[in-house]
């Protein structure tokens, strides 16, 4: 029950200033985001891919209400981009991006998101890596597909996000698995109507494992973003029935939660993707990271009352 709340919080400026202002918020946050600047992360990108783990990068900040910050938020990943050519990872170190941050819920935002994101998918080519569209609201979908199949066009390799407790879901990995595109299937992190969207969390699991056979047995690459250890199995033993070699799906999971667990995937041979959060606009993010697991608010809520 605590979850719906918590997603309703991640709206409220009252509550983003009282978590901000929190004593116990940064060791919390410091936890989930890898840190403020680029100069920041990119030690640990090097540190991820040395442990054989892989790494999509996020530059977290969601509440866009110009055009110039839409501008920003380009340059951000441009400049992301740029540090990592240096360090040649090429499709280990991936990127994700919100296209909220690209502009698209302002005017004519579809258009704009994607003159914004376009710069950054052939960048990204460029250096040998790749774009993930993550998914947000249900409202936004229709926007993202379009503007991910509008990519693929030019860059193929092009990723998108489905979430498994929304109805739509199953068509769309049905179509995006005939596809052959790379999709992440995730649970769902946002406050959505139940005339959308599966409430019951045992329901959403089984949408998930549903979906995820759909992926498993097309023509595309599954990346499957889950830190169920019952749904990871059930990942794995899909992916065996399908006659997938490890190279052909990958595991994601959030920095911060069950390192050991990526590390176990990884020295079992599995591609082992670690989506790695940063930057100075972290609210959203992190109140949606409480969300999905009550253990994530215990561990906040002890650290505001402990002293620092």
């Amino acid at each position: 029950m605590l979850g719906p709340v918590i997603l309703a919080a991640s709206r409220s400026d009252k509550m983003r200033r009282f978590v901000s202002a929190a004593p116990g918020t940064k060791q919390v946050v410091d936890r989930f985001i890898a840190g403020e600047t680029v100069q920041r992360v990119i030690p640990i990108v090097e540190q991820t891919v040395g442990k054989g783990l892989e790494v999509t990068l996020d530059v977290v900040g969601e509440d866009i209400t110009t055009p110039e910050q839409a501008t920003a938020a380009r340059d951000a990943y441009l400049e992301l981009i740029d540090r990592l050519k240096d360090l040649g990872h090429g499709a280990k170190a991936e990127m994700s991006v919100k296209l909220s941050m690209f502009g698209q819920a302002l005017e004519n935002g579809h258009e704009l998101a994607l003159a914004n994101v376009r710069p950054v998918v052939e960048a990204a080519a460029a250096i040998g890596t790749t774009v993930t569209l993550d998914a947000e609201d249900h409202t936004t979908l229709d926007s993202m597909f379009a503007i991910h199949e509008e990519l693929r066009k030019d860059f193929p390799q092009t990723g998108c996000v489905i979430q498994a407790y929304l109805f739509r879901t199953e068509d769309d990995a049905r179509r995006l698995a005939a596809d052959g595109s790379r999709v992440r299937i995730v649970k769902g992190a946002y406050k959505e109507p139940a005339s959308v969207a599966i409430q019951d969390k045992a329901e959403i699991d089984k949408a998930y494992v549903r979906i995820l056979k759909i992926l498993m047995e097309g023509e595309g690459y599954p990346m499957i973003g889950s830190h169920d250890p019952r749904l990871i199995a059930i990942g794995q033993e899909l992916a065996r029935r399908a006659g997938r070699k490890l190279d052909e799906y990958e595991f994601q999971m959030l920095y911060g939660i069950r390192a050991d667990e990526q590390i176990r995937l990884a020295a079992e041979g599995h591609r082992m993707r670690v989506y790695t959060a940063y930057g100075t606009d972290w609210y959203g993010y992190f109140m949606r990271r409480l969300a999905e697991k009550p253990a994530n608010l215990l561990f906040f809520v002890r650290s505001m009352i402990t002293k620092n």
